[in-house]
């Protein structure tokens, strides 16, 4: 059975949504649930705190490097099928971390934990795309935005409640029946769409895992200040395998890294955006507990319910981001956001030296007002500007696109506590200042996606009708002026 050219029927479309939105939860939570248990794991296991890391580290890794190879999968045998394998190693690699008695064990079920979840991730909003009809599509994309910008802030809050009444196994465990549930779903519910007859490409996929592995070490390197010969030997080493990968590319139909839609300039420079937006979060999201903690002397849960308005915010105006992207362009709207979430940045990092919670608070709100306001727009451009049949890469480049920013972010928080220290002085400040920076930066390429809009021709109105419709899905919905 092939799904219809606009989505799936009612009410099936919303059980589909809300099976990719559990699956999608997940994964995104799991990427974030382990880090306050890692003393008690480090102890009980007898490891280093260092050791421990790997926990947190393997699982990151394994999902930046298979997203691409699992969107490719995707494009090739069918959505549904990798999201439910990756559902399937999800759950498995949950049991074997749960019942793991030592720090290699749960080191290898996280990073098979993570491969499961970078398939989930990797044809999520391709699935998405297949589940809403193409004139709703900026409502879906809504939600993908609501669950991972709420997911990413409540992890620590999640494990906290857990932790508060099992030992840490149960941060593993509790994936399993939750897991179970949403694997039932999958089969049942979620689109199909057609196969492709291209094959799958191994060696780009190998040459995709290791420019990504060196590419990530190297930015964890800097903010870790390990030696300097070592990053940038890992830096060049990721730049000559990616461009060893971005010219086998050239010469394939649909190659695996989507070389061809970054030709799309609408494309690139929403992904472009995307990038500096999500380094921004990222700066913000590791920053504020140290700053709130340390600084201003608040405890941990304090800290969570400061940071809470943030997602809380997003949650509430991702949906009406969406239903506006539906009828105006992805440049205005989501400039408007980016420079509303710049705004709140420089706000939060010039809090009085003894703020009062509504000092901070409010501020917040206006960060996660504007965070929320950019980004369902911003994940509509990214997906409905590649073709359907392209639909997997394109999500893959998109769940990239946000962590690569994400792991910047943090580098960016070590390095700069790393020369200025984070218990004192204006590290902390800095460090925002640094993020409203790239949040202004989003906001000037999110624009400039108007600005190569309006530099071209407009075609007459029988043109307009024969466009593909990945291109008429590109800009906007609406014809131009």
């Amino acid at each position: 059975m092939n799904t219809a050219e606009d989505g799936l029927p009612l009410p099936q479309r919303y059980w589909a949504i809300l099976n990719l939105a559990v699956g999608l939860s997940l994964s995104v939570l799991d990427s974030a649930i382990a880090n306050i248990a890692l003393p008690a794991i480090a102890k009980e296991l007898h490891a280093s705190a260092a050791d421990s890391i790997w926990v947190i580290n393997a699982y990151q890794l394994a999902v930046v490097i298979s997203l691409l190879p699992f969107a490719s999968l995707g494009d090739i045998f069918g959505y549904r099928r990798i999201y439910i394998v990756g559902l399937v190693v999800f759950v498995g690699a949950a049991l074997v971390s749960a019942l793991s008695q030592s720090l290699l064990m749960l080191t290898l079920g996280r990073a098979l934990q993570g491969l499961g979840a970078g398939g989930m991730m990797s044809v999520n909003t391709a699935l998405v795309r297949f589940t809403y009809p193409r004139r709703q599509l900026g409502r879906g994309i809504a939600m993908v935005s609501v669950v991972v910008s709420v997911s990413s802030a409540a992890g620590p809050s999640v494990a906290a409640a857990i932790l508060a009444v099992a030992s840490w196994p149960w941060l593993f465990a509790i994936n399993i029946p939750i897991g179970l549930v949403a694997l039932a779903m999958s089969l049942r519910l979620l689109p199909h769409n057609p196969p492709s007859d291209q094959r799958f490409d191994l060696v780009s996929a190998l040459l995709c895992a290791v420019a990504f592995a060196l590419l990530i070490s190297g930015i964890n390197g800097i903010g870790h200040h390990h030696p300097g010969f070592l990053v940038v030997a890992e830096l060049a080493a990721a730049v000559l395998v990616g461009y060893a990968l971005v010219r086998r590319q050239n010469a394939l139909a649909m190659p695996l890294l989507p070389i061809d839609l970054f030709k799309r300039p609408i494309f690139t420079l929403s992904v472009a955006t995307s990038v500096c937006s999500f380094v921004a979060q990222g700066i913000v999201f590791v920053c504020l507990p140290f700053y709130f903690q340390d600084m201003i002397g608040r405890s941990q849960v304090e800290t969570g319910l400061l940071i809470t308005p943030w997602p809380v915010t997003v949650a509430v105006i991702a949906p009406l981001a969406g239903r506006l992207a539906d009828r105006y362009p992805a440049g205005i709207l989501g400039a408007i956001g980016l420079g509303v979430l710049s705004l709140g940045l420089i706000l939060l990092a010039l809090l009085p030296a003894v703020p009062s919670d509504a000092d901070i608070v409010w501020r917040i709100v206006v960060c996660g007002l504007g965070f929320g306001f950019f980004q369902s727009p911003n994940n509509r451009a990214i997906v409905s500007s590649a073709p359907r049949e392209r639909s997997g890469g394109a999500g893959a480049i998109q769940s990239t696109a946000r962590l690569l920013g994400q792991t910047i972010g943090a580098a960016i928080v070590a390095l700069v506590f790393g020369y200025g220290g984070s218990a004192s002085g204006t590290s902390p400040a800095v460090a925002i200042l640094l993020s409203a920076g790239f949040a202004a930066v989003a906001a000037v390429a999110s624009i400039s996606r108007m600005l190569g809009f309006v530099s071209r021709p407009r075609p007459s109105r029988p043109q307009a009708a024969a466009l593909p419709k990945a291109a008429g899905e590109g800009v906007t919905v609406r014809a131009p002026p």
